[in-house]
């Protein structure tokens, strides 16, 4: 069975569809989110699912492995807020966790034998695995415990990562179910690793990002699996990420923006080669780089050496992505490895043109041709090549910006495919109190 957010073919963008109508509030609904980190500065689309499935009348309570990346004086109010209410796993300590791992063993030892159980058998023997089991094992453990004192009966993780792992031992150790939202790609590319296929198996439900995430799923899976995989689709606020009026001088650079980790996955090496040939062809622009990671240095030393104009502006919240969005002209990601960029959503929302790659769930965001322009990964001069056509073409980008915007409108529409998104859980979780 699938629910999908999608329109049918002969449908308009923007308008209401079946799958998108929630008939009534779900006030008894109760569910905890389990998620890697919370609030994130990367992943702010957790924060609005969260927020409008509690305007939906859902209860959902947030556990976090991880403290969030930013300090609470430092976020906006809304993310101090959950910050101040989320359950943080980790930062309870190495004294509350063998706190709670005795009690375990003393109060509910079956609990205690099936989640260590579980743990031995995800170690295969191999040490290593083995110790990151162990600490999975102690993470649910105490998620389990925090779980059973606030009442709750389900578990929703997001990614399928090791935050799945701990979710996955915690659901089999305390008997609760759980569900999973699977983004990719990593998982799917080493199986064995991320327990790929004994998450599939236990959760109750799954929730695909793109048709191309379920098909991965379905090819792990055995076909009795297939029927509890729907693909729910990511989205962007559109009240929130709306075109603004753009005035640019013909004379200054032509700005490309990228928002993305440094990281290799994400191409910006690419991209930086793309920008060496178009300023060999004689043309003048100016690369924005959003976001931090490992890769900075190396991609700033190419910049140099090839003297490309470039700004490294960092980690960005949400609301100054936004406004870099409105001064941007073309919106370029040249990815190895994706699942459906949020931050190709909230370009497109803005009606910034976009280049992206053929890779995994971007071209049933972006049609090439018709919402954006899309080259092969890894290729610099088909990514030169496509940015070289909107910069010569300035009613090229103002038609795929307002193309990008109504597919985004009618497939990748938050608030609509959030409702999507509550008759799933609706239709699971209707015996949970």
């Amino acid at each position: 069975m699938t629910l999908d957010a999608e329109p049918r073919a002969d449908s308009t963008p923007g308008t209401d569809t079946s799958a998108a109508k929630v008939p009534e509030r779900a006030p008894k609904c109760r569910l905890v989110y389990l998620l890697s980190r919370y609030p994130a500065i990367s992943h702010t689309f957790f924060l609005k699912e969260v927020l409008e499935l509690r305007k939906l009348g859902f209860t959902i309570e947030v556990a976090s492995i991880n403290k969030p990346d930013r300090s609470p004086s430092s976020m906006p109010a809304v993310e101090a807020g959950e910050a101040e209410k989320t359950f943080y796993i980790k930062s309870q300590g190495v004294a509350w966790a063998a706190c709670i791992a005795a009690k375990t063993l003393l109060s509910k030892p079956r609990v205690f034998v099936r989640g260590l159980a579980v743990a031995l058998q995800l170690g295969r023997c191999d040490p290593t695995a083995t110790l990151y089991a162990l600490f999975y094992f102690a993470e649910a453990l105490i998620l389990g415990d925090w779980m059973r004192l606030r009442g709750h009966r389900h578990l929703h993780i997001h990614f399928c990562g090791p935050v799945a792992t701990v979710g996955m031992i915690a659901s089999i150790a305390w008997k609760f179910p759980y569900s999973l939202t699977v983004h990719g790609p990593d998982e799917f590319y080493d199986v064995e690793k991320f327990y790929l296929r004994q998450k599939i198996e236990h959760a109750q439900f799954i929730l695909c990002i793109s048709d191309y995430c379920r098909s991965q799923l379905m090819r792990v899976a055995s076909p009795e699996h297939w029927d509890k995989m729907h693909v729910v689709r990511l989205g962007v606020d559109p009240t929130e990420f709306s075109p603004v009026p753009k005035r640019r001088d013909p004379e200054t650079p032509v700005e490309v923006l990228c928002v993305g980790r440094l990281v290799a996955s994400k191409g910006q090496l690419v991209l930086l080669r793309a920008c060496t040939l178009l300023l060999s062809r004689g043309h003048s622009l100016r690369l924005r780089l959003v976001g931090a990671g490992p890769d900075q240095d190396h991609l700033q030393a190419f910049a140099t050496r090839h003297g490309v104009p470039v700004i490294f502006d960092g980690a960005k919240s949400h609301n100054e992505i936004r406004h870099l969005l409105g001064n941007a002209d073309i919106f370029a990601l040249a990815s190895f490895a994706e699942g459906v960029p949020v931050a190709l959503m909230e370009a497109m929302a803005m009606e910034v043109p976009c280049v992206s790659t053929f890779v995994a769930g971007i071209p049933e965001l972006i049609r090439d041709g018709l919402d954006g322009l899309l080259v092969p990964a890894s290729s610099p001069e088909a990514m030169a090549s496509a940015l070289q056509r909107l910069i010569e073409d300035p009613l090229l980008r103002r038609s795929l910006g307002v193309a990008g915007a109504r597919r985004v409108m009618g497939l990748y529409n938050l608030p609509q495919n959030v409702c999507t998104l509550a008759r799933v859980f609706k239709e699971h979780l209707r015996n949970i109190a």
